[in-house]
């Protein structure tokens, strides 16, 4: 019995090392990295699109971003705590957090000052458990004037985010500087195709149309993830070993 237990163990180790249980990729945020219910749809969250690029037996996506969280909010409904308590070492924990967080006069806000310390909790509590925090500051709105200038609406908080990465030594996705390039590559006209824009009658779930400057459609969802797995092997991350080539990504839908 003692040597079937030792047997049992040694091949217990064996296959966790070998790479046979999966890394989880946890992602917390908000609505533009969501996974989105039927009602919703085409409105599709970039990390919905991020399980395609890897090679499933070594990393699985697990999304736990929500429409309209905040730092503040996904700390207080104990959706982080969820995340926490099931961390292993060697997981990773993808961040992003802002469009909710700088809403003043409501439940969501959290200033400056306290999104930074949030983040600074988030990073703590991750590596507590061994695992590995990413921070990504938030994706861009689709926003131009009437010159046709391109407007950025985050304020301060993206540059929080840069500082707490900075300071605490944190790989960080500058999802806000990219995705600016991304709309401004497409143009005014051509950026809708990668937002929530509908005519009316063209889809049931919007009857009278939508004009969503904030939410994106499946490519554009799509675009933003082909960003964050740039930056992943730009950062020569260790999950940069499990991505899959090119031509099997786009074969998977």
């Amino acid at each position: 019995m003692r040597y079937l237990s030792v047997l049992f163990f040694l091949a217990l180790f064996s296959g966790t090392s070998s790479g046979k249980t999966p890394i989880t990729i946890y992602l917390a945020g908000d609505s533009t990295m969501a996974e989105k219910t039927p009602d919703k749809r085409p409105e599709t969250g970039w990390g919905e699109m991020l399980q395609k690029y890897f090679k499933v037996a070594q990393v699985k996506v697990e999304n736990h971003a929500k429409n309209g969280r905040s730092t503040r909010s996904f700390i207080e409904e104990k959706r982080w705590q969820t995340i926490v308590e099931k961390l292993r070492a060697g997981d990773y924990v993808f961040i992003q957090f802002g469009h909710n967080d700088q809403k003043e006069n409501s439940d969501r806000y959290a200033s400056p000052a306290d999104y930074g310390k949030n983040l600074i909790r988030f990073i703590n509590e991750v590596r507590d458990k061994k695992a590995i925090p990413i921070l990504l500051t938030p994706v861009m709105r689709r926003r131009f004037d009437s010159n046709g200038v391109f407007q950025d609406t985050h304020g301060e908080y993206p540059n929080a985010v840069r500082a707490v990465a900075r300071e605490h030594q944190v790989a960080l996705i500058d999802m806000h500087r990219q995705s600016e390039a991304v709309i401004k590559r497409y143009g005014i006209e051509e950026s809708k195709k990668l937002f929530l824009q509908l005519k009316a009658g063209e889809h049931p779930n919007y009857p009278n149309g939508v004009e969503d400057n904030t939410h994106f459609s499946p490519l554009g969802a799509d675009e933003m993830a082909k960003l964050v797995i740039t930056s992943i092997r730009q950062l020569k991350l260790d999950l940069s070993r499990y991505l899959k080539k090119a031509s099997e990504a786009n074969q998977t839908k």
